[in-house]
């Protein structure tokens, strides 16, 4: 008998090298383009027909993480589903009790980085240097024709907030300390100062600077906004954190700050950070993440007016801090032998639950 599995999302075509080495008793086939959100407000019950539709006949799905979203009622739709195929620690946009009720396993293919930073830390300190330099808007001025159009921000011995203090917070803040000086500031809803010397200790930081002032100072909320010139969030998106932050905390930030996400798009309100950038209140902001993704054709995000008329600047990725080449591809080698493993009745390596 053979195992119909259905490949999504897989935006850069890395997964055919690893699939198409299975033998012939599993069919893949492979669907790149993601549909709008079944779980969206603005999915209408055709497009989630649709979506039901086109996956309905796959026993295994194979999902990058958080691109297409398995909630309940997707999953509970889906009848011949008994295996899918993730990758990361955690799959927020999968109902895990939903599958667990229905028996469907979920694997959770890690990350093995190559070097001593993983590829979302790289990110976040080259969505924050590039930001301050302006790098983007400078480079669209130069290629129209135009030189030296605005000013750049240096980040030496200036001040990093950031919201959430893990193992991200945590490492971004041992890199701009020891690299640029940075004076560190964090908060979350949890943070002690005793919680931020630990993690200072374990990345190799001091746990006070000359002068006893802490290498890692523990803040209000209030503090964090008003003072800090590069604002960074590094925290797990939960029902606790949705909609996070809000217009109170980005109207307290400086006219010469920065915003920085590259953790999850609905931590923020977006329209009160569209409103924020809009109005030119801030210098400017860097997004690796959105509510929706991919963003829509005609997002505001996507105009190339920002830095322009008053708006503040903007720097977007697509979601792209952890989608380096030898990371993804490992996602799927590992994919692959969780299949093999699943169909020959072995005891997969790692699930999420």
């Amino acid at each position: 008998m053979s195992i119909k599995v259905a490949v999504l999302d897989d935006y850069q075509g890395v997964a055919p090298a690893h699939f198409n080495k299975l033998d012939p008793n599993f069919v893949v086939t492979y669907i790149p383009d993601t549909l709008l959100p079944y779980n969206h407000p603005d999915t209408s019950q055709a497009v989630k027909d649709e979506i039901v539709k086109r996956l309905e006949q796959f026993e295994v799905i194979s999902t990058m993480r958080e691109r297409t979203p398995f909630p309940g009622g997707l999953i509970n739709r889906l009848p011949n589903l008994k295996l899918i195929l993730s990758s990361g620690h955690r799959n927020r946009s999968i109902d895990m009790e939903a599958a667990q009720k229905r028996g469907i396993a979920v694997t959770a293919a890690t990350d093995v980085s190559l070097g001593p930073v993983d590829s979302t830390t790289e990110h976040i300190i080259t969505m924050i240097l590039s930001v301050a330099r302006n790098i983007a808007q400078n480079d669209a001025a130069v290629k129209a024709g135009s030189w030296q159009t605005s000013f750049v921000t240096g980040v030496s011995g200036r001040t990093l907030g950031l919201v959430g203090l893990g193992r991200l917070g945590g490492g971004v803040a041992r890199i701009m300390s020891l690299a640029f000086g940075m004076k560190i500031m964090a908060w979350s809803t949890n943070l002690t100062q005793e919680a931020a010397d630990a993690v200072a200790k374990a990345h190799g930081l001091p746990m006070e600077q000359d002068g006893g002032e802490k290498t890692i100072k523990a803040v209000s909320r209030e503090e964090l906004f008003s003072t800090a010139d590069v604002v960074s969030l590094h925290l797990v998106l939960s029902e606790r954190s949705r909609g996070l932050i809000t217009a109170a905390d980005l109207s307290r930030m400086k006219p010469s700050s920065f915003f920085v996400n590259t953790s999850r798009g609905p931590l923020v309100v977006e329209k009160d950070l569209l409103d924020v950038l809009k109005g030119g209140k801030i210098r400017g902001a860097a997004l690796d993440v959105f509510d929706l993704e991919p963003l829509p054709k005609d997002s505001e995000w996507r105009k190339s007016d920002w830095g322009t008329n008053g708006k503040s600047q903007l720097l977007v990725t697509p979601h792209v801090a952890y989608v380096e080449e030898s990371s993804i591809s490992g996602f799927y080698e590992q994919q692959v032998d969780d299949l093999v493993r699943w169909w020959t009745g072995k005891e997969l390596k790692k699930t999420m639950y």
